[in-house]
């Protein structure tokens, strides 16, 4: 990256030493490496998840455990990012948090590679962690290189950013995905390590080049609350402890135990912030009335996810025992479909947003509601697709890798079309007490739906079914139209925000 650093003339009181990252704050690319690195071990583990844990040489566990796992572990990791967000204000401060999230990451990834039914589920916990305190403090790092929000260089900052995030998450599967599945499993999460390693000794190195305000505690706790916190940790987590220790020397001690209490928990917690929320009296009519429009986004974009994460778990198990992954007579590994998705975003990304432009100067631009209908639509869609694949598996053939390929390729283009007008409405329609709050609420919507896929498949539902493949898709389909046939109440709700 060191070719792209070019001399240039900043505002005074940008980070860094004068020279700037593709016209940006040089702190970028510290960011921007952190997060590729970090992505690039976060999404290489991820592919290899689902089929370690259903591989005769890896757990060997049925597809719904495994499915179970998946998802609890990946709405772990939304969940986590509303109280990382608080440690970085309240705590450590983004920068302190985003270091020690790396380390906790990295040592995540060190316990999945040792040979350890125990300890790989004790590394899964320390990534969902890690990646909970990382997520939501390195995107506010970003915001505090540039001059407030009017910052003109600002969004392309982001987006440069966003690219990091798509590189890291294309190159993972196929190099951790082919050391794990062609080598040694345990090598592949090693390799994760290592890809997180360097990104921790990245960031520590260029971390002067970053803003000054990442290092200040914007609301640090007082004593007292510093000491009121502390003590309901110690109690939640003595009856934790106690609990867990009565139930495994019972001898009644199994995998849901664990599973069944986070998944409901997946469910309850993202319920709970949005009716606290809507009920808190401080908020004025207006901020309800958005809060009330927000409610229905919220919904159909937890059924959104639902489906759309499955394609690292029910698709990628599909793939492995019923596709016929070759492409011109050439077999690639089963974790390489998990970079279908990034190189589609950084392709048809800037295609979306020039014809939105093209379409904006016309006056035709769709509304922030047809869009997310659209994507709900789409979403649902792509698993009226999978039905196919999965008719050609149940007459005994082999379904050909192209079918999986169409369906992450819809899936892509309405996740183009709902997550970005997702966070954008998000930060429109968020009351002001919780301004810093509402990106945290945004993320409980993946929380919800990977929770409710957890729930599925720990009650014995199996999600390669064509039955339960084609309600999956109608509810979705459903739901677009529900909000596509009730924008103009929606739009009466969100006010002045379109």
């Amino acid at each position: 990256m060191a070719s792209s650093l070019t001399k240039d003339s900043v505002r005074p009181g940008t980070p860094g030493t004068g020279k700037t990252f593709f016209g940006h704050p040089r702190g970028l690319a510290t960011l921007f490496m952190t997060e590729m690195w970090e992505r690039f071990s976060y999404y290489g583990m991820r592919a290899l998840l689902p089929l370690y844990l259903v591989a005769p040489g890896g757990l060997h566990l049925n597809a719904g455990t495994a499915t179970a796992i998946y998802s609890v572990y990946v709405s772990l990791v939304y969940l986590l990012a509303m109280p990382g967000g608080w440690f970085g204000d309240r705590v450590w401060g983004p920068r302190k948090t985003v270091a020690v999230a790396g380390a906790v990451i990295m040592l995540g990834h060190l316990t999945l590679a040792l040979p350890s039914s125990g300890t790989f589920y004790a590394g899964l916990g320390l990534v969902a962690i890690g990646s909970g305190l990382l997520k939501a403090n390195i995107s506010t790092m970003v915001g505090h290189l540039y001059d407030g929000p009017d910052d003109p260089r600002r969004d392309g900052g982001f987006t440069v950013f966003y690219m990091g995030i798509n590189l890291g998450a294309f190159a993972a599967p196929l190099i951790i995905g082919t050391i794990g599945e062609n080598v040694n499993w345990h090598f592949g999460f090693a390799l994760a390590a290592l890809g997180m390693a360097l990104g921790l000794v990245q960031f520590l190195l260029g971390s002067r080049h970053l803003a000054d305000r990442s290092s200040v505690v914007p609301k640090p706790l007082s004593a007292e609350e510093k000491s009121r916190t502390l003590r309901k940790a110690a109690i939640w987590a003595g009856i934790a402890v106690v609990a867990y220790a009565i139930i495994g020397f019972s001898g009644h001690y199994t995998l849901n135990w664990i599973l069944v209490p986070l998944t409901l928990l997946g469910v309850i917690i993202p319920v709970m912030v949005l009716v606290n929320i809507k009920r808190d009296k401080e908020l004025d009519r207006p901020e309800q009335s958005k809060m009330s429009a927000y409610i229905w986004f919220f919904v159909a974009a937890a059924v959104f996810w639902m489906i759309y994460d499955q394609g690292g778990s029910t698709l990628s198990i599909f793939a492995d025992s019923s596709a016929d992954n070759t492409v011109l007579g050439w077999e690639f590994p089963v974790s390489w479909y998990q970079s279908v998705n990034p190189v589609l975003i950084m392709a048809l990304a800037p295609v979306f947003a020039w014809f939105w432009l093209a379409l904006n100067k016309r006056g035709k631009e769709p509304s922030t509601i047809v869009k997310f209908a659209s994507g709900l639509v789409l979403v649902g869609a792509s698993f009226f697709l999978f039905l196919a694949p999965l008719s050609i598996a149940d007459g005994g053939h082999k379904a050909a890798a192209m079918w999986l390929v169409a369906i992450y390729f819809v899936q892509t283009v309405g996740e183009l079309l709902l997550s970005p007008v997702g966070l954008s409405v998000t930060t429109k329609m968020a009351p002001a007490k919780y301004a810093s709050q509402m990106m945290g609420v945004w993320f409980l919507a993946v929380t919800a739906g990977d929770a409710t896929t957890g729930l599925l498949s720990i009650a014995g539902v199996d999600l390669n079914k064509t039955g339960i493949v084609a309600m999956e898709a109608t509810l979705a389909v459903v739901a677009g139209v529900a909000v596509w046939m009730y924008r103009k109440r929606v739009k009466e709700l969100m006010g002045d925000v379109r």
